[in-house]
């Protein structure tokens, strides 16, 4: 009898320590805010677009802008985030000469994992896929005196980052972060009086540098 009643009261014990850890664990933020700055870096060689007068080097200039995030936390180490920011200026230049400048707005979608959520330094690593948005092209330089226009469109691409979070409070956190956005635009010329040019392919694949505010609610 003794070891049964011992046995029951092991088992409730159990059970007790079972549901208050599923309890705790359930006690956790579902969602992260972050407001913070973004500097959009293309890497250095973005290719080469045809051009009527041959094959020309292309450039694609940094912009720094403000950024937000918001994340839903699926468990404390998983999350679903979506990146925004205010649109970002970038200049693009042709062997030198700027050619147009674009306005760029690269939303995307990533799922994170969060080693140390409970810690005060939380690193984390991120996968996903972007959509960017060109719109208000503006030529440039010797262009603008042609009554040309330039024509950049939009794409899908993967996204990979990583980063750490400083949590010092429960609520409060500042996050630092790199990621690798795959971005590869198409380029159209029109010309007065011949029509679109397809110049080929920008590749642009910048590097994003970030750093935010965070509140865990």
């Amino acid at each position: 009898m003794k070891m049964k009643a011992l046995a029951s009261a092991l088992a409730m014990a159990t059970l007790a320590l079972g549901v208050a850890g599923a309890a705790q664990a359930a006690d956790y933020s579902k969602f992260v805010v972050k407001l913070g700055i973004a500097d959009v870096v293309p890497k250095s060689d973005n290719g080469t677009l045809n051009s009527p007068l041959g094959a020309l080097k292309t450039d694609v200039g940094n912009s720094v802008r403000p950024s937000i995030t918001l994340e839903y936390m699926a468990t404390p180490n998983i999350g679903v985030e979506l990146l925004g920011a205010w649109p970002f200026r970038n200049d693009i230049k042709l062997n030198g000469d700027k050619l147009a400048r674009v306005d760029v707005l690269p939303p995307t979608l990533s799922v994170k994992y969060h080693f140390l959520p409970e810690t005060l330094v939380s690193p984390f690593v991120g996968l996903g896929i972007n959509y960017t948005f060109m719109y208000n092209e503006k030529v440039k330089g010797v262009l603008s005196d042609l009554d040309s226009s330039v024509h950049i469109k939009n794409s899908w691409g993967m996204a990979a980052n990583v980063g750490v979070d400083f949590n010092f409070n429960k609520n409060w956190l500042v996050g630092v972060d790199v990621r690798w956005i795959q971005m590869r635009n198409t380029v159209k010329l029109n010309a007065p009086g011949l029509g679109y040019f397809d110049l080929g392919k920008a590749k642009v694949d910048p590097w994003v540098y970030g750093v935010a505010v965070g509140y865990r609610f």
